[in-house]
């Protein structure tokens, strides 16, 4: 396709990519590097310490969540927007939003088409109706399960994650071990996972980071478990860390309880040969494949199995898995498509169509 001069709006909390966990803000970066590599002129919206081939414009010098200064990530992330869509907006072919329903008002007003891609669960609170409100834009799912509590909006396509064959490497003979890798939450089960190496008397490893709201169901529900000799809680872990604790697992282990968009510790898992054991939740059985790449489970039963079942699995066919499914040069790809697709009927659709959403006066669907 022709070069194009493309923005993409990350969240602050992280910097791009992240130094240790973030998983929206990696998924920019790739596609950042990937569109870059691709020729087109591209523009990152992100914190002023982010690392990028693109031409960068921050409006905080560092990512919120470790930075040594306090911000409102509303407050700046709002700021971010208005200079991008009040001052720079002619200056693109095509936006690409990251930072989702912040986006919403200004993408329903502008003249240069815009993408908004949902990185999150959309069943919370009043979100589905706000998105309804705006459902003419044009939106992407990371998952087609993560459009099942919004099934009625303008989705155009859903794009996988993907990462560099490079970024993991591909381990055929694994350590006695399983692990835990992620975040300590309520939806993620952490608990569940210690109690389940504790049944089945397994090594297993845990590699999370702990949000100042999670505090407290760490404190209650995760500590007690950890003073088990089974039991090795390694902290939240970078990105060098990550990759050598993945490809000498025997299996990553996620009991997760929460309809999961995507999950890219799963294909980070796939990508260095390591089944997935993981809840029937969300995008799960899209991503692993029961009995080849991992195990969908429904029950600690089926959990249980699992984890003694866990060598059967050939680490080869995870790792092909990866490479045929979730690299970037697929996820770059498909954006490139949902891009031109885009652009094309930007192009032939009357400008009082790209509003609020719903369609035009002719009928159709402003983009």
């Amino acid at each position: 396709m022709k070069k194009l001069r493309i923005a993409q709006i990350a969240p602050l909390i992280e910097r791009v990519p992240p130094k240790k966990y973030g998983g929206t803000e990696r998924v920019v970066y790739y596609l950042t590097e990937g569109l870059v590599a691709r020729g087109h002129d591209v523009t990152l919206f992100a914190s002023g310490d982010s690392r990028t081939s693109a031409r960068l414009v921050a409006p905080v010098s560092e990512s919120l969540r470790l930075g040594r200064k306090a911000h409102s990530a509303m407050f700046v992330s709002m700021m971010m927007l208005g200079t991008l869509f009040e001052k720079m907006v002619h200056e693109f072919d095509i936006i690409h939003s990251h930072i989702e329903y912040l986006t919403l008002p200004y993408a329903s007003r502008s003249p240069v088409p815009v993408v908004l891609t949902m990185h999150g669960r959309l069943d919370c609170g009043d979100y589905r109706e706000l998105l309804r409100r705006y459902g003419g834009l044009c939106y992407v799912s990371i998952s087609d399960a993560q459009r099942s509590p919004v099934p009625d909006i303008n989705w155009v396509k859903t794009v996988y994650h993907g990462y560099p064959a490079s970024c993991f490497e591909y381990n055929a003979h694994p350590e006695d071990y399983f692990l835990y890798l992620g975040r300590f939450s309520e939806e993620k089960k952490p608990e569940q996972a210690i109690m389940l190496a504790r049944a089945c008397h397994v090594p297993l490893k845990i590699a999370a980071k702990i949000d100042p709201a999670d505090k407290g169901y760490f404190d209650r529900k995760v500590r007690p478990l950890l003073d088990d000799p089974l039991i090795e809680y390694v902290g939240e872990v970078d990105d060098a860390r990550k990759r050598v604790l993945l490809k000498h697992a025997r299996a990553l282990l996620n009991p997760i309880d929460w309809p999961e968009p995507f999950g890219l510790v799963m294909i980070e898992s796939l990508a260095s040969g390591t089944p997935v054991i993981v809840r029937n939740c969300g995008s799960a059985p899209e991503v692993v494949t029961h009995g080849k790449t991992g195990f969908i489970c429904r029950s600690k039963l089926d959990f249980v199995q699992a984890i003694r079942a866990a060598d059967t699995i050939s680490r080869k066919a995870c790792r092909e898995e990866f490479l045929r499914r979730f690299t970037v040069e697929t996820m770059v790809e498909g954006y490139e498509e949902v891009y031109e697709s885009l652009l094309r009927q930007h192009r032939g659709a009357p400008r009082a169509g790209y509003g609020l959403g719903g369609p035009d006066a002719s009928g159709k669907k402003a983009c």
